[in-house]
């Protein structure tokens, strides 16, 4: 059950459909816990999505509900993503939008990792 004042989860979204193998991705890396894969719309000269394998709306629903080592997987492979691509020096950001008024487009909890420049002040 999700947190509290959030939307039930919607097996349509477009993440869960690509973990189902509904829709291709362009890969990045995959785990028994995550799926890594490059965002189709990048907004950075690297642009990465993390999503768990879970169905969580959101990261406040992934963090309230999800089994611990659920939880410490994903952040694992959110890192090994990151180390991977080789995006420890000079830096990365990791965003994860909650709600609409944030931002977040599609209701499974996911993590944009963005680098390949300088990225500058998260808001203006």
């Amino acid at each position: 059950m999700p947190v509290s004042g959030l939307p039930p989860y919607d097996p349509q979204n477009i993440f869960a459909r690509i973990l189902r193998g509904e829709l291709p991705c362009k890969r990045v890396h995959e785990d028994e816990f995550a799926l890594a894969f490059h965002d189709i719309a990048p907004q950075a000269p690297l642009h990465v999505l993390v999503i768990p394998k879970g169905a969580y709306v959101s990261a406040a629903d992934f963090h309230a509900t999800a089994p611990e080592a659920e939880i410490a997987g994903f952040w694992r492979a959110v890192a090994k993503v990151a180390k991977d691509l080789k995006l420890e020096e000079p830096g990365y950001r990791l965003l994860a939008n909650v709600g609409h008024d944030a931002g977040q487009e599609v209701p499974h909890f996911h993590v944009h990792l963005f680098a390949g420049k300088p990225l500058g002040r998260m808001l203006g």
